[in-house]
């Protein structure tokens, strides 16, 4: 008997290939994502290992080490006199400060195999004070072919003069980088040593041997094969992508979890459709085990054909996406072809649906032998949850908020220094994967409250709305199992969001204390010519504000005779003007308030706080060598102060403590928007500068671009990576729906005859797909805030909660759009069906 209804399961389930496509869609598409980012590994370690070496393909050996003194340039001749020796080329770089501004002064030589660079312009360097510039280095410093300005770097103590000869391209231009042969480097900064040899091997000639011969010129220095040194590279590299993938393979493995989630309720409307027929089997001797192992190995079928079709999907698209890359010019490799990860996948993707498939084959199993004279082969699903499986859902919610309390009073205290964040990720950790434990126990009973408030607006619509509404109510362990991983996926994003949105506030108000403005110019220790802060602050059109201050490093905090702090040369002090600075209102204070500084009142940072024993309301004296001025704390800043100043001091007060009147320095913004702007501000503030010595140009903005790319960067990243969970949820209510369409079919016919449009009736099942997203969106919104705080805390970044509504909205309306859309197409085939076919129809 056991043989004979696993059969007749098994050849029914194969002779519905769509059938069985639908039910396990949430397994395929897992599987696809699985084995896609197996293949997106290989992907990105192999476009690494074959592009991203600083090292070129044709070197043959390199000769020095990071672990030992570096080659002399005595052992660079010995090489090149080496019998074998093709080509040698000594790898240095050295800065070289360029009048106000700064350059990277790297050795290159300009052509042949061994070159990094191409010259676009002019000619290459080819003696002592000649360089090559990339197109942004000029822009910057507004140099050009033929300019010759003067330079000190290295072993020199004064300016020489530097020539540019040429542009040239490289892989990077970070607007400061010059090339130059390394004969021309050594030779203009007086150089003795350099980073490393570069070697090619004569055509021909046995790089062994060579080898040999280079070992006896310079003994003790180590030589690897260019091969090797590119694998190291490769290696250093790859391992980067290793780390950056175990990140992933967490974010997958909730995807994963939530489609057998998904695939779990697929199967119970499955099963709750062939109801008849399961009581039949039972009327004719089938046994509830015989019922079970038949349901489980159609499970497994299910896993098998999803598994194989996911992963032979993700192989197609993983071969094909680098093709079409190449093809457009990018470098990008082929993945290899792994097949034990292929698998080991189909059979993950086999186990999961078994896993899965067990407890809606249990319940499926103790159908009752009567079933069978009913007259539908549907069986309504339950709508309440036994006693065990809310004692076991009240116990997990309680542990989640016992783990959340624990992560709670872990949380740093402020200025705490030795706080380690490992032990409460752990707890919250745990508090989150409970939360949702409990979630998926309880689901069913909180649909109905969940629905009750957000189903309020759809029943005042009129029949349509309350029956859309009625449609999701009357089903609430199908609307659980759905909205739950809905749910996971909005607070996965919501997280991220909120998360990210408090990361960008916190690099915000770190950027307005290491770079307020785009611009900085500074004395290096001196005074800043008058000349110059009047050219700068004339330079109108490419200059928006210019804000000049006094800097003084050996500032004193006494309270009485008594010195305060443990600083012996004193606190470095600032009357840096901040409401005159556009990034002022990104500083936070973490006692009094910045409008409260004026004469007589002081700002400080946390570490002079702390070092000092000050707090805001304190008097203090403020003494500069013999003069001294009583102040009041004003405030006190969370970190450092704006400038790594210690203290910020009104300059009236500084003035009293006989500090000069000219200015340390100078903050200025471009007044144009871009690279143009930007430019047009360095040029202006170049000529304002002219040949003043000791004054240097930073360009603070392209720090301040760099920070916000990584932060846009990390935070796309990870919305990426919950992506997935939200993928497998429109998946499953699309599966959901089309399935509950098929159980559905007299339910449609009957509104159809009683006078339901073909469009009412597209709308109402399209409806109740949205109210999967709706009730899973708001229950992961009512999640995802608080454990974000907690998140943002636990790591103990000092980041403020920050909930930004506009990107919550819109991540609600998008959940809700795509889980309707994922009801679009079943909600049409059902208003395709005749109202006269669907009454007549056993389903």
């Amino acid at each position: 008997m056991r043989a004979t209804v696993l059969r007749t399961q098994t050849t029914a389930a194969a002779r519905r290939p769509g059938r069985l496509i639908l039910t396990g869609l949430a397994i395929l598409v897992a599987s696809f994502v699985v084995f896609g980012t197996v293949l997106v590994q290989q992907i990105t370690e192999r476009t690494v290992r074959d592009n991203l070496s600083g090292t070129p393909a044709v070197t043959d050996l390199v000769i020095g080490s990071v672990d030992v003194p570096p080659p002399t340039v005595t052992d660079v001749r010995q090489i090149r006199a080496v019998p074998g020796v093709a080509e040698a080329v000594a790898r240095v770089s050295t800065g070289v400060s360029v009048g106000e501004g700064y350059l990277n002064l790297q050795s290159d030589p300009g052509a042949g195999p061994l070159s990094a660079v191409r010259v676009t312009e002019g000619s290459y360097p080819d003696q002592p004070g000649e360089i090559a510039i990339t197109p942004r280095t000029a822009e910057r410093l507004g140099l050009s072919v033929g300019t010759t300005t003067s330079g000190m770097g290295g072993e020199l103590t004064t300016p020489v003069p530097l020539t540019v000869t040429g542009l040239v391209e490289s892989s990077a231009d970070a607007g400061y980088d010059a090339y130059a042969p390394d004969s021309a480097v050594i030779a203009w900064a007086r150089l003795t040593t350099v980073e490393r040899v570069d070697l090619r091997v004569t055509p021909g000639a046995s790089p062994d041997a060579v080898r040999q011969r280079v070992t006896a010129a310079v003994a003790g220095q180590p030589i690897r094969s260019g091969a090797e040194v590119r694998e190291a590279e490769a290696q250093a590299a790859a391992q980067q992508v290793g780390r950056l993938f175990i990140l992933v393979g967490m974010f997958v493995s909730i995807a994963v979890a939530a489609a057998a989630l998904v695939v779990t309720s697929t199967f119970r409307i499955v099963f709750a459709q062939r109801m008849r027929q399961l009581a039949l089997l039972r009327a004719v001797g089938a046994s509830r085990a015989t019922l079970v192992a038949a349901l489980t190995a159609e499970g497994a079928l299910t896993g098998l054909v999803a598994g194989v079709v996911g992963v032979a999907s993700a192989l197609t698209l993983g071969y094909a996406l680098p093709a079409i890359l190449r093809a457009t010019g990018h470098a990008v490799s082929s993945p290899g072809l792994p097949l034990a990860a292929a698998v080991t996948v189909v059979i993950g993707a086999v186990v999961i649906t078994v896993l899965a498939v067990l407890a809606p084959a249990l319940s499926a199993a103790r159908v009752s032998p009567l079933e069978a004279l009913r007259a539908a082969s549907v069986t309504a699903g339950r709508r309440g949850i036994g006693v065990s499986r809310l004692v076991v859902g009240l116990l997990l919610a309680v542990g989640a908020v016992l783990a959340a309390v624990g992560t709670i009073s872990q949380l740093p205290k402020p200025d705490q220094s030795d706080y380690d964040p490992s032990m409460p990720l752990l707890l919250l950790v745990g508090s989150g994967t409970l939360a949702f434990f409990a979630l998926v126990a309880l689901g069913p009973l909180l649909v109905r409250p969940v629905l009750a408030v957000v189903g309020w607006p759809l029943r005042q619509l009129g029949p349509l709305g309350r029956m859309s509404v009625g449609g999701i109510g009357g089903t609430p362990r199908r609307a659980a199992a759905v909205s739950v991983v809905v749910a996971l996926g909005a607070t996965l994003i919501s997280g991220v969001v909120i998360g990210g949105a408090s990361l960008q506030i916190l690099a915000d108000r770190e950027m307005a204390l290491s770079a307020p403005t785009d611009f900085e110019v500074t004395s290096n220790g001196g005074t800043l010519p008058p000349a110059v802060v009047t050219r700068t602050e004339a330079a109108h059109g490419a200059l928006a504000r210019v804000v000049p201050y006094r800097m003084v490093d050996d500032a004193r905090l006494l309270r009485g005779a008594d010195k305060l702090g443990d600083v012996e040369s004193g606190y470095p002090t600032s009357d840096l003007d901040l409401s005159a600075l556009p990034s002022t209102g990104d500083l936070d204070v973490a006692q009094g308030t910045l409008t409260d500084r004026g004469p007589g009142r002081i700002v400080v940072n946390s570490w002079v706080a702390r070092d000092a024993g000050l707090r805001a309301g304190d008097t203090v004296t403020l003494a500069v060598a013999t003069r001294a001025v009583d102040v009041r704390v004003a405030a006190v800043l969370p970190g450092d102060g704006p400038l790594h100043a210690g203290i910020l001091a009104d300059p009236s007060d500084l003035d009293r403590l006989g500090v000069p009147a000219a200015y340390t320095g100078l903050l200025a913004d471009a007044a144009g928007a871009g690279e143009d702007g930007r430019t047009a501000g360095v040029r202006a503030l170049r000529q304002a500068i002219g040949g003043s010595d000791g004054v240097g140009l930073a360009v603070l903005a392209d720090e301040r671009d760099r920070n916000d790319a990584l932060v846009r960067t990390l935070v796309w990243i990870a919305v990426g990576l919950v992506g997935l969970t939200v993928l497998i949820a429109v998946v499953g209510v699309g599966s959901t729906t089309a399935l509950s369409v098929v159980e559905r079919v007299r339910e449609s016919g009957l509104l159809r005859a009683i006078g339901l449009s073909r469009t009412g009736l597209r709308t109402m099942l399209t409806v109740e797909s949205g109210l999967y997203g709706v009730i899973g969106a708001t229950i992961g919104l009512v999640l995802g805030v608080p454990y974000a705080w907690l998140a943002v805390q636990t790591l103990g970044i000092e980041a403020p909660l920050t909930a930004p509504l506009l990107p919550l909205a819109g991540l609600f309306v998008v959940l809700v759009g795509l889980t309707a859309l994922a009801g679009v197409l079943p909600a049409r085939r059902a208003s395709r069906v005749s109202p006269v076919v669907a009454l007549g129809s056993d389903n």
